[in-house]
């Protein structure tokens, strides 16, 4: 005769058997490999653990963004944008004529920037703080619209690039399908174009925002650009208010986020504008990238400076950091980290400026300094840093290395640096002319 199971008894041998079954055993956690969403849509690797810590991270960006509400209702809203508060942050406001609560604000700031700005509050808060509506309001209202007139149907080498790389490079066109979710997550948008869907529709077409719709969806037509997508669009104008620049590969991802982290593709033009003629060295993005050498330059002396022990034992091993650098900095992070991190840098980034690069590259090497230094060859040197940064999905643990175990720099004291690169590699050249 066969026994008959209740139905608890049955419940309880099936829930025996799921530890075995399930891929969160301790001894095979680190090796199984498995897919998932992260917080704006990107469909990333990882393993269970990572899974885990991005589900905390979710819950501390809601948290933050109870607590930016919870500071708008005592302090009232848009606090945080009163010119007293940011130029105390600056250093422009003399000590003498500081009042009590507007130094408080302003360190209050600091801290809840480097915490995280909401997903909602980000176009507003980076436009404001990072001197983009400062920079818009010294030329006519009109200015954006009447360049992209001008501009239309002109070619030049950085335009034939520019429409080369973003009709073709289908990582860009995965980025941008992406980060639509972002939209949706931020400004909660009532409909979503699925995924596939849009893949299949577009595949090989770096697709746009039709922002004259009402609800935005993708199409390979933006109302007024002609047939041009917004990015597209985005960098040509700036090419033409700026044409040393020229373009750049690097720079598609940074305008691309830009564009669709902003509400308005004029407002990710004026970013864009501030971060390559207030933020980053002059001529990063110009066709020798003497600039990007500069940063390089820069960076590795820090490096010898801040992580001595690394430095050493990576010229043992020949390795050139520039093999990793260049990209972190020229894309500004934002093909090396997750969507979330790289947000969270910019962040500060836009606030705090140009040193902000260099803490967060130096974290990253400062993080796994005692596996590099069992390093023995150039390929596992590449290999550590690559995985570290694909799977740093809790910004908080980069950023307190970057800040707390890094010594303090000064926007000042990185303007000083790059001066002293940009000399020395003059110097060079000429000597071996």
């Amino acid at each position: 005769m066969y026994k008959t199971h209740t139905k608890r008894e049955v419940s309880l041998e099936f829930q025996s058997q799921i530890p075995v079954l399930r891929p969160s055993i301790h001894s095979r956690r680190a090796n199984l490999t498995v897919k998932f969403q992260d917080l704006y849509g990107f469909t990333v690797e990882g393993n269970v653990d990572d899974v885990n810590v991005l589900n905390e991270v979710r819950e501390k960006v809601r948290q933050q963004g109870r607590v930016w509400w919870a500071l708008e209702a005592s302090k009232g809203a848009n606090w945080y944008l009163q010119p007293q508060v940011t130029s105390i942050v600056e250093g422009i406001a003399l000590k003498s004529s500081l009042k009590l609560s507007t130094l408080a604000n302003a360190i209050t700031l600091k801290k809840l920037i480097r915490k995280g700005i909401p997903p909602v509050l980000r176009p507003k808060v980076w436009f404001s703080l990072s001197g983009a509506a400062k920079k818009k309001s010294t030329v006519p209202e009109s200015y954006y619209n009447d360049l992209t007139k001008a501009v239309e149907g002109k070619v030049t080498p950085a335009t034939r690039q520019i429409d080369h790389i973003l009709t073709g490079d289908l990582i860009l066109v995965h980025f941008l399908v992406h980060f639509f979710f972002y939209l949706s997550f931020s400004f909660l948008i009532p409909s979503l174009v699925l995924i596939d869907d849009l893949l299949l529709r577009f595949d090989g077409y770096a697709g746009s925002i039709d922002r004259s719709a009402t609800n935005l969806s993708w199409s390979p037509v933006v109302g007024h650009s002609g047939g041009s997508c917004c990015t597209t669009t985005c960098l040509v104008a700036y090419s033409f208010r700026d044409s040393d620049v020229g373009y750049c590969q690097g720079l598609n991802y940074v305008a691309a986020l830009l564009l669709l982290v902003m509400k308005t593709e004029e407002d990710a033009f004026w970013m864009l504008a501030v971060l390559l003629e207030n933020v980053l060295v002059n001529d990063c993005y110009s066709n020798n990238l003497s600039g990007c050498h500069v940063e390089q330059r820069v960076f590795k002396d820090l490096l010898v400076k801040e992580c001595p022990r690394i430095a050493a034992h990576l010229e043992e091993l020949e390795f050139d950091v520039s093999l990793v650098a260049t990209e972190w900095f020229l894309c500004l992070f934002s093909k090396s980290l997750p969507s979330e991190t790289t947000l969270r840098v910019w962040d500060v980034l836009f606030f705090e400026g140009a040193k902000v690069l260099f803490h967060v590259a130096l974290a990253i090497f400062k993080m796994k300094e005692e596996e590099l230094l069992l390093t023995h060859h150039v390929g596992d040197v590449i290999n550590i840093l690559q995985k570290t940064t694909h799977h740093l999905f809790d910004p908080d643990d980069l950023l307190t290395v970057a800040f707390d175990n890094i010594g303090s720099m000064t926007t000042k004291t990185i303007s000083k640096q790059r001066k002293k690169a940009r000399t020395g590699s003059n110097g060079r050249a000429r000597s071996k002319i």
